[in-house]
């Protein structure tokens, strides 16, 4: 008996530690460094209705210019219906997105890298719940980690949160 319950004794003191590790490691994750992220996110507590104006004016003075303007939410809502109670589950009052590009960077790209001409054009996703607005940016330095654009993406990427976050003031 003795034997069965310091056997019992190890295993659970090695589940919690397994337990721990994991739980360690996830909450590292979830509040990792802004700067580490793929997705750069920003959030201000105001409609999408107040900031998506400033937000395209502010990427517009910094020479990204809107080509392109994508309301998601009005087209997601065509399928309302369709999809029943699989719609909108997280409440999500508005949709919007923005495709920008700056020629003079993505003809720069081009020459230091043809296979980063991914990112051209940029967007962000602007998304409203319970009047919060987010803005969603794919980072495209931290993707493009061993690319010989990598430096110039990394000058475009914090020129274009700069504006974001100009934009939110």
């Amino acid at each position: 008996m003795g034997e069965l319950m310091s056997t019992t004794g190890v295993r659970c003191f090695c589940i919690r530690r397994v337990t721990f590790a994991f739980l360690f490691l996830f909450a590292g994750t979830a509040y990792a460094d802004s700067n580490t992220r793929i997705i750069y996110k920003q959030q201000v507590e105001k409609p999408l209705s107040l900031v998506y104006d400033s937000v395209y004016i502010s990427l517009e003075k910094a020479r990204f210019f809107v080509v392109f303007e994508p309301y998601i939410g009005k087209n997601l809502a065509r399928f309302s219906d369709k999809w029943g109670d699989d719609y909108n589950r997280n409440n999500i009052s508005a949709i919007r997105s923005m495709v920008f590009c700056n020629g003079w960077y993505a003809n720069k790209v081009s020459n230091l890298d043809p296979d980063m001409l991914g990112f051209c054009p940029l967007h962000l996703t602007l998304f409203e719940r319970e009047g919060k607005t987010t803005v969603l940016f794919n980072r495209p330095g931290m993707i493009a980690q061993n690319s010989p654009a990598r430096e110039l993406l990394m000058k475009i990427e914090s020129e274009v949160i700069e504006a974001i976050r100009q934009g939110l003031l």
